[in-house]
């Protein structure tokens, strides 16, 4: 049976949104990961999906959500990649295991830093999700 990850974050344009294609990527069949925002913009940065295409995963279907659109969502994991969403997570509807792991937000900076925080998020995260879920 797949666990369900909810990769948290502020804006969810940038590392959740990597992170949710890299998990779904790299443990396909074993989790289900979603990423959302506590203050969602209105679309994935160019960088990270360029970050995504150039390492051959996939990015379509990928867009910023609000918190509250997943809470009903049978969550087994939430993962906070950046301390304002690891301050203002909210209290989910049954208890969920919680792990902060902050990763750089390369929003407005070059290409060479969202190639630097995806390549970080596959090393760190991928390991961390396995580590916590026991897979």
């Amino acid at each position: 049976m797949k666990k369900n990850v909810l990769i948290l974050c502020t804006g969810n344009s940038c590392r959740s949104q990597m992170a949710e294609a890299i998990l779904n990527h790299d443990l396909s069949g074993k989790i289900r990961a979603l990423s959302a925002g506590t203050r969602p913009q209105p679309k994935v940065a160019n960088g990270a999906i360029e970050a995504l295409k150039l390492a051959g995963l996939p990015f379509e279907g990928l867009y910023p959500k609000d918190v509250d659109s997943v809470m009903d969502e049978p969550i087994d994991l939430v993962v906070t990649v950046c301390d304002n969403a690891k301050e203002s997570c909210p209290i989910f509807p049954r208890p969920v295991k919680t792990i902060h792991l902050p990763f750089h937000d390369p929003h407005g900076e070059p290409l060479e830093s969202f190639l630097k925080v995806r390549d970080d998020i596959r090393e760190k995260l991928v390991a961390a999700v396995k580590n916590e879920l026991g897979i």
